[in-house]
């Protein structure tokens, strides 16, 4: 296989060099070529044909929003990476960047302390990023053939709670199924998407703004309440757990799992045995596992999961893995998830249950 071609559009020379020696170290990758900003690379871009670009969120001249515009224009289906700081203003450029088509972002290593810690976030953060979304297109996964995990038997089965978990691609993902709730849901949402602090806050606002869903960032013991969505902040695993009077939300530092914190496992699995059958589980793109066991203690608890397709998904990692297990109820092209929550939702809400009884 040849190795995959990565443009590096960043005006840092150091930044660019330690992108290069992460690439170069990967007999998988290539350096394609680099440029100090967006007007440059998009220059570069027809010139060395890559596979991937990581753009610069921050650059002079153009920077990687404004390159960000043109590539969509010009290459709609060029894998884009962004590189942004963990500052309130980069968070706020990464959000925008992704409303605007970029396929993910790493955050730069400027906080780790030295080459070698910096070389090594890259590694880990950028380099699986670069191979799941050059490779999405040039081969299909696989699906096995699994026995679907028994439930337990229940006379009652209505929705209660939406648990959501999502990571890579999740941002727009959740925007594209926000936008289409038109009415408050008669449920609350709890969600996990894989985002650092301050980011999570920003896309909950963006949210927020799209549809008639309530959409913030949790807050540790609050109440949870229909027709709002509460998203995990990042840095904290959030649980839902009994309290006076209703549900609340609990905010823990306990270690990641996954090598994620937020984990949509602490979630879910919380959400399991306080709502058993009538917890609605859905679980989005995003890269690894996270949710899969989560995913199966709703499933056996009685409660129902559904997936996200692989052709919709930008990387069908999380949501592939609840499939391949026989977890999935439903595996859903992003466009009919909302259609398909709403559905649940009319057909399994407790006053509908209560009609048909008494009929």
């Amino acid at each position: 296989m040849n190795p995959l071609r990565i443009l590096i559009v960043d005006d840092a020379v150091v930044m660019r060099r330690l992108i290069c020696q992460v690439i170069e170290d990967d007999p998988e990758l290539e350096v394609a070529g680099w440029a100090p900003n967006g007007r440059l690379g998009l220059e570069r871009i027809p010139q060395v044909n890559p596979d991937c670009v990581t753009l610069d969120v921050e650059m002079p001249d153009m920077d990687g929003i404004e390159a960000l515009r043109e590539i969509r224009k010009r290459h709609p289906r060029l894998p884009v990476i962004m590189f942004s700081t963990e500052t309130r203003h980069g968070a706020v450029r990464t959000i925008e960047a992704l409303s605007l088509g970029a396929t993910d972002y790493v955050s730069k290593p400027a906080s780790v302390g030295g080459v070698s810690e910096s070389i090594e976030l890259l590694r880990s953060e950028l380099v699986p990023r670069i191979k799941a979304h050059c490779r999405k297109s040039a081969a299909t996964l696989a699906v096995k053939t699994v026995m679907p995990v028994s439930r337990p038997r229940s006379t009652v089965r209505h929705c209660d709670i939406i648990c959501i978990a999502s990571s890579t691609g999740g941002p727009n993902a959740l925007s594209a199924i926000f936008q289409q709730l038109r009415t408050p849901l008669p449920v609350p949402v709890v969600m996990v998407q894989h985002m650092p602090p301050m980011f999570t806050g920003l896309l909950a606002e963006r949210l927020n703004t799209l549809g008639a869903c309530r959409v913030t960032e949790a807050r540790d013991g609050e109440m949870i309440g229909s027709g709002h969505a509460y998203l995990a902040p990042g840095g904290h695993h959030m649980e839902v757990v009994r309290a006076s009077g209703g549900t609340a939300l609990r905010l823990t530092d306990a270690p990641p799992e996954n090598s994620c914190r937020p984990s949509a496992d602490v979630l879910f699995r919380s959400v399991a045995p306080l709502y058993g059958p009538s917890a609605l589980g859905l679980v989005l793109t995003g890269m690894g596992q996270d949710g899969m066991r989560g995913s199966r203690e709703i499933v056996e608890k009685g409660g129902v999961v559904m997936a996200q397709d692989q052709a919709s998904s930008v990387v069908w990692g999380m949501p592939g893995s609840v499939v391949q297990e026989g977890l999935a109820e439903k595996i859903l092209a992003l466009g009919e998830i909302p259609d398909a929550m709403k559905d649940w939702l009319r057909r399994h809400s407790p006053t509908l249950l209560v009609e048909k009884a008494a009929s």
